[in-house]
């Protein structure tokens, strides 16, 4: 088998990660978008997809390399007490707060996807988070990397085809889309809050530790890491760069559809009511499916990275089969299905300011990725190139720049999150 096929072989935690940011929260984020402002804002989505690649393949790498998440090489960087001690409460604290959002918009995203193929469970939505969260815990409580893997390239395949065809059947302006790709302009104040939302739910916060921790799992007996490496990069390239077009056909859907017939979207069924031309009948329950898949990959990985994440960093290792592991994602799944419940607020509401609420803590996760992944005693010859440091400084300064100019807007929306 050549390298090529050896590399393609390898795909996995890639696909991981793209399972995890396509969930309903880029569907929701991505169909707003559209709907709203057109073709104009998928420069945002360009920007995303190259800066997940920049961060996740460093992320990778510094699994492969040393053999550890990103929460256990902290805990290797920083040893004096106070250190461990304040990175440990930054760490649990950004991956808590941004995944318990997160989760909440992965099952209100699964719910609105149900919703959207089977009407008559329109005012189910209790049951529904109920047994979204049964499945989603079923799947986790297995204990099996691979299996959870397999499971989730499944999904990122299902929802590539059901997505891809939808914005190739909405016949969009092409001229338009590639204005829209290099145009970088921001319409009015409030399209802020959706450029936001696009970064923060592509470029997400939780997926770095989830990635450096299932590449160290996947490639924890390679004897070649500059090969296994290289797999890495490859794989990243092909599944994140699927997981962005998945991404930006969801916009071009909906600018082809909802934006031309000034569609307000409030729910999965009124997504799917503008492909009612292209696919007749079969319009919402083809985009619930979409929908549905999204939410419960993302509904996995959310609470997955978090265990990772918290498990590394208070030195407990990353088995998914220890009692400790398990009470990190057990947490993290059962508020998102409580908060569903409770909340007052419409789902896309939630989704949306779950995924803006993501663009401000990816800066501290970056900041931390960049320090442990130029300390030569971690990575060795693997550490950080000087150009590679620049990619990622201008990466993280993006999103600040995105945070500062977003908080207003992201004021406002917690605001009226928190009124319902």
């Amino acid at each position: 088998m050549s390298n090529l096929g050896k590399r393609l072989k390898n795909v996995g935690p890639g696909a991981l990660v793209a399972a995890a940011f396509i969930g309903p929260g880029t569907v929701t984020s991505c169909a707003l978008s559209g709907a709203n402002y057109g073709y104009t804002l998928l420069w945002a989505m360009l920007l995303s997809v190259i800066s997940v690649i920049i961060m996740q393949s460093m992320a990778a790498r510094l699994g492969i390399a040393s053999k550890m998440g990103l929460g256990e090489a902290l805990r290797t960087k920083f040893t004096s007490k106070g250190a461990r001690v304040l990175i440990a409460i930054l760490v649990i604290a950004a991956v808590f707060i941004g995944n318990i959002a997160y989760e909440t918009g992965n099952v209100s995203g699964s719910i609105m996807g149900v919703q959207a193929a089977i009407p008559a469970l329109a005012n189910s939505k209790i049951v529904l988070a109920i047994v979204i969260g049964v499945v989603a815990f079923a799947l986790l409580f297995s204990g099996s990397y691979k299996y959870v893997e397999k499971f989730l390239t499944a999904l990122v395949v299902l929802m590539g085809v059901v997505f891809l065809v939808c914005a190739f059947a909405s016949a969009p302006n092409w001229g338009e889309v590639f204005k829209g790709l290099f145009g970088f302009q921001a319409p009015d104040g409030s399209s802020w809050m959706t450029i936001a939302a696009l970064m923060g739910t592509t470029v997400v916060p939780y997926n770095i530790y989830l990635h450096a921790s299932s590449s160290a799992a996947k490639w924890a007996d390679t004897n070649d890491v500059d090969e296994a490496i290289a797999s890495s990069r490859l794989d990243c390239i092909i599944s994140i760069g699927l997981g962005g077009l998945i991404s930006m056909a969801i916009i071009i859907c909906a600018g082809a559809t909802m934006h031309a017939q000034g569609i307000e979207i409030a729910s999965g069924a009124e997504m799917a009511t503008s492909l009612q031309p292209l696919l007749g009948s079969w319009a919402t329950v083809f985009f619930g499916i979409g929908l549905f898949a999204a939410g419960i990959s993302s509904a996995i990985t959310a609470p997955l990275s978090a265990a990772y994440a918290s498990s590394g960093i208070l030195g407990w290792g990353e088995n998914m089969k220890s009692g400790k592991f398990k009470a990190f994602w057990i947490i993290v799944l059962a508020f998102g299905v409580i908060a569903t419940c409770t909340l007052g607020a419409s789902p896309t509401q939630i989704i949306l300011f779950a995924q803006a609420a993501n663009a401000f803590l990816l800066p501290i996760t970056g900041i931390l990725l960049l320090i442990v992944a130029n300390d030569k005693k971690i990575m060795g010859k693997f550490a950080n190139k000087t150009w590679y440091n620049v990619l990622v400084v201008l990466v993280i300064c993006l999103f600040l720049f995105i945070a500062a100019r977003n908080m207003t807007a992201f004021v406002t929306s917690l605001q009226a999150l928190i009124a319902g």
